[in-house]
């Protein structure tokens, strides 16, 4: 390990990841508030954070060997 500090980008697409993760364990309730609003609001979590883990992931040069 190089000991080097993880990114802002990083740390915001787990943050967001985390919010989806709380979101779909209370997706039978938020179904019947917001219908299918609550599926589209999971689905551009989900999107933001992995692009942002992703975005982090290519700017720092690391390979995935």
């Amino acid at each position: 390990m190089n000991g080097d500090k993880q990114s802002l980008n990083f740390w915001l697409g787990n943050g967001i990841l985390a919010v989806a993760l709380v979101l779909v364990l209370f997706m039978g309730s938020l179904w019947q508030l917001m219908g299918r609003g609550a599926m589209v609001l999971w689905v551009a979590l989900v999107v933001a954070g992995v692009y942002l883990l992703m975005k982090d992931n290519a700017g720092s040069g690391a390979s995935p060997d």
